[in-house]
């Protein structure tokens, strides 16, 4: 992992366990805090047109800002609970998706691609 994911989660690992909270960061309750924050940051878009999500007002640009915070702190404390490598993974699932996504076959198009074959 990079030194800057690692950085953030040796400062959210080290948040935690100065609060005692390593009991309450379970899998599950990271995941459901995780899809709390999301949904926090959807609520922020969620009625603007397409052109309005692009050019954010100031006030709303920084409350966006703060839900991208809490999404990614909880994204990385999970990742960091589970053991699992958050650009690893990334380019992993990027891999599967250049071959799922053939650039000639869907630029310019939003259909899903079947499965990937076994």
């Amino acid at each position: 992992m990079s030194t800057e994911w690692e950085r953030l989660s040796e400062r959210l690992r080290a948040f935690v366990r100065a609060r005692d909270w390593e009991q309450f960061h379970t899998p599950k309750n990271l995941a459901m805090a995780l899809a709390g924050e999301v949904g926090e940051l959807v609520a922020e878009l969620q009625w603007l047109t397409p052109e309005e999500s692009r050019d954010l007002d100031p006030d709303t640009l920084a409350r966006v800002r703060a839900e991208l915070g809490d999404v990614t702190g909880y994204l990385v404390r999970l990742a960091d609970v589970l053991g699992v490598d958050l650009v690893e993974a990334a380019h992993a699932k990027l891999d599967e998706s250049e071959r799922r996504y053939d650039a000639d076959r869907y630029r310019g198009s939003a259909r899903k691609a079947p499965p990937l074959a076994p």
